[in-house]
């Protein structure tokens, strides 16, 4: 079927608007990981400074914080790092192979990252969702912790989404460091 040139104008702009949107959802991901490292680190020292002997206050609820912010940290900088291909790859022996067998080994294991991913997010939300249900909170604090498997699920979904861009442009990165 042939398309139009406005057709095509118009297809392709959507792919732009689509590979824009998913790359802000990746960014302000990566800020939020960003601000729980700084929150560990933050808990972390206000913890060790207040039990000092002289202070003698450990901080309430660092175990739980440092614990969440961890989680967070994590599933938003994943997203990011598969954007930029930042994972460790088994080059030596992915070199080896001929280009053709190349193209289907990296596009096997796209594929098979996309079903795990996908099945990732799917049961963190389950997951997530049952914990809102039972009214489950953390140990000290008492925070309701049932956004932290659901925010884990989102952003395994945006996983999804970029291994789909770099299945459907494989030489086209996404984010460039």
């Amino acid at each position: 079927m042939n398309q139009t040139p406005q057709g095509k104008f118009i297809w392709r702009r959507i792919e732009r608007i689509c590979v824009r949107s998913v790359r802000t959802i990746v960014f302000a991901l990566t800020y939020i990981s960003a601000v729980s490292v700084f929150v560990m680190i933050a808990v972390t020292c206000a913890d060790v400074l207040l039990r000092l002997p002289w202070i003698n206050r450990p901080f309430v609820g660092a175990f739980d914080i440092v614990r969440i912010a961890g989680a967070v940290t994590l599933a938003a900088a994943l997203p990011y790092t598969t954007a930029v291909k930042g994972h460790v790859a088994i080059e030596y022996f992915f070199h080896k192979l001929n280009h053709i067998s190349r193209i289907i080994v990296d596009s096997v294991m796209r594929l098979l990252s996309i079903t795990l991913f996908g099945f990732l997010g799917w049961r963190s939300v389950l997951y997530g969702t049952d914990l809102y249900h039972i009214g489950q909170v953390s140990q000290t604090l008492r925070i309701p912790i049932f956004w932290v498997p659901i925010f884990i699920g989102f952003c395994c979904f945006v996983v999804v989404l970029v291994v789909v861009h770099h299945l459907i442009y494989p030489q086209r990165e996404m984010i460039k460091l």
